[in-house]
């Protein structure tokens, strides 16, 4: 087969009328596009309507019927919930944790103490909850003060978690910059030796409690005309319920 490009002659753009483009201006152009194709994302909520006549007068009552639907319907994990926490300077930040416990109480979930958001909370508060159950196009919103749960049932919580899940508590420094994942592994092997079968619960590890002051119940509806009911308490400790303007 001839050589089109013979020693000695520049090489030969077998498509004279192609244009070279520069990485930069690549990397451009796929910003453009993706930004363009986050613009036409559209859906139209159908799903369902959230009036005040069908919606339970308490939010509990009101959070309890959505979650056991979220449940029937077999989302995944529709316990996850987004903790939404403050720090010193006023900066917010957001985690996805799991949900534990809720009665009139409050609601409940665990973590270390020592993580981020376990010395926000202990220095803050307040706190935000959200759950995002996107194939029944709800969203729950929570707000309130928080506080740690007793011994006892931190105690209770952890005792009935897997065995492994009871060595990662005390494996992991959560939220501290570590030298690598075998960091982590040397600590679970070395907790499990120290431990057996029987980890006690960490001082560092436990539940928090946030006593909500304020609900709020998103249900997509079409053109955008969203159904949001908003309970708050009182001056007089009772809930009122409220329609918000999407």
């Amino acid at each position: 087969m001839r050589n089109p490009n013979p020693p000695g002659q520049p090489r030969k753009n077998p498509r004279p009328d192609a244009q070279r483009v520069a990485p930069s201006h690549r990397a451009g152009t796929c910003r453009i596009l993706l930004f363009m194709n986050l613009q036409d994302l559209r859906k139209s909520y159908e799903r369902a309507a959230l009036d005040e006549a069908a919606s339970d007068p308490s939010p509990l009552g009101q959070f309890e019927r959505w979650l056991q639907e979220a449940l029937k319907a077999e989302l995944p994990e529709p316990n996850a919930m987004t903790l939404a926490t403050v720090g010193d300077e006023g900066r917010p930040s957001t985690r996805v944790v799991l949900i534990k416990g809720c009665d009139e109480r409050g609601i409940v979930w665990y973590t270390n103490y020592d993580s981020r958001k376990g010395k926000e909370l202990t220095r803050n508060p307040c706190a935000a909850l959200q759950f995002h159950w996107v194939e029944l196009e709800r969203v729950v919103r929570i707000e309130g003060r928080v506080s740690k749960v007793s011994d006892a049932e931190s105690d209770a919580y952890f005792a009935s978690r897997p065995l492994d899940s009871r060595i990662g508590a005390w494996a992991s420094p959560q939220s501290q910059v570590i030298g690598g994942r075998g960091v982590l592994v040397a600590n679970a092997a070395r907790y499990s030796a120290q431990f057996l079968l029987n980890p006690p619960r960490p001082p560092h590890w436990g539940g928090f409690r946030l006593v909500p002051d304020q609900w709020e119940f998103w249900q997509g509806r079409q053109s955008r005309l969203h159904d949001r009911l908003r309970y708050r308490v009182t001056a007089e400790g009772t809930w009122l319920r409220e329609r918000l303007a999407p």
